[in-house]
């Protein structure tokens, strides 16, 4: 081919992506303008778009909702507190829930609110088996506040910003051809890889430490979700369990990691050493930790310049209710219970499977 001819191919393949279905609006999937002047660059530079010359995500925007085949997105992480996968997992497989909780995790990472209805049949690969609160196209601000977030890097590649665990666990149970619904952050497409992972660390989309602490190279960090492709950080998993209990979730990207440092570094005196496979050890271990949050003050520097307030510290240890009540008592609950806690179904999936 000509390379008249080769620029003709590939301007039309660029141009071909503009009309690219990547938003939700009033329930009709909505045409997103391409305005990155990356897009068509790379195409006329490379003839290729991260390996693909058509691919669907250079021209998305931010906040467009894409569907995405989860073992497609990078991650912008190297580790995970494998413990929370473990009591997904265990909610999956061991469940004791009317409807199985991994369709409620995906109907509300798909923007759908929680689930209501599910076959006998049903599996994550097949959302006609199943029913969400929410139809397609009738998204609230709220449902789509809780979506997992993606930002569009260079060749249109997705890198995955929250919802490591989530889309872990959906590939641990049906495999990476999963599909779900992310919510665009931003499109960095037009970006060299080095601005690219300049901007993203100025946006703090992503963790590049190691689970001692240690920098990691953002060439290393994985290329898809699922566990053997992550590190296993301890801390990260404990700080899972004190949600709602020393602190509230959702204030910041990689929250837990943060605080997952301040432990490392000696916060709440240290707490190295508990048994992850005794379920009274664990408890014992949230129990000290999350009272060690509550007790900073709001203005007190945890880790990385960010404040207690900052990282969602609770003014009162387990919302100001008693050991026996609230989220510190649903987490105590044993498997044998008819609701068990998070620490028992993460146990006893390790049990059953030897880890």
């Amino acid at each position: 081919m000509s390379l008249a001819s080769r620029v003709a191919a590939l301007t039309a393949a660029a141009l071909a992506l503009t009309g690219v279905t990547v938003g939700i609006s009033s329930g009709t999937a909505a045409a997103a303008p391409c305005t990155t002047t990356g897009g068509l660059a790379t195409l006329l530079a490379t003839g290729s778009a991260g390996g693909s010359t058509d691919s669907p995500y250079l021209c998305a925007q931010e906040g467009d909702l894409l569907d995405v085949r989860i073992g497609d997105v990078r991650a912008t992480q190297p580790s995970l507190g494998y413990d929370e996968v473990y009591y997904k997992l265990g909610r999956y497989t061991l469940g004791k829930d009317e409807i199985n909780k991994k369709f409620e995790d995906w109907c509300e990472a798909n923007g759908q609110g929680t689930a209501v209805a599910a076959t006998p049949e049903a599996r994550l690969g097949d959302p006609a088996s199943f029913t969400c609160e929410v139809a397609v196209g009738r998204e609230t601000p709220e449902t789509i506040a809780a979506m997992k977030t993606v930002v569009v890097g260079p060749g249109g590649l997705l890198y995955l910003t929250d919802g490591h665990h989530t889309l872990t666990s959906f590939q641990e149970v049906e495999g990476p051809d999963v599909h779900v619904r992310l919510r665009v952050l931003g499109n960095l497409s037009a970006l060299s890889l080095p601005d690219f992972w300049a901007q993203m660390q100025a946006n703090r989309w992503v963790w590049n430490h190691d689970v001692d602490g240690n920098e990691v190279a953002y060439a290393a960090l994985p290329q898809s979700v699922g566990l053997a492709n992550f590190a296993d950080d301890p801390y990260r998993s404990l700080m899972y369990f004190g949600r709602d209990i020393g602190y509230t979730p959702g204030t910041i990207p990689f929250q837990e990691f943060y605080w997952g440092d301040w432990l490392r570094d000696g916060g709440a005196g240290g707490v190295a050493g508990w048994n992850d496979n005794d379920a009274a050890s664990y408890l014992s271990a949230v129990d000290r930790v999350t009272r060690a949050q509550t007790a900073l003050p709001a203005d007190a520097v945890v880790t990385a310049g960010f404040t207690a307030s900052q990282l969602g510290v609770l003014g009162a240890w387990n919302d100001g209710k008693a050991a026996d009540k609230g989220e510190f008592a649903k987490l105590s609950k044993p498997y044998s219970d008819a609701k068990p806690g998070k620490i028992a179904y993460a146990l006893q999936y390790k049990a059953t499977h030897g880890l």
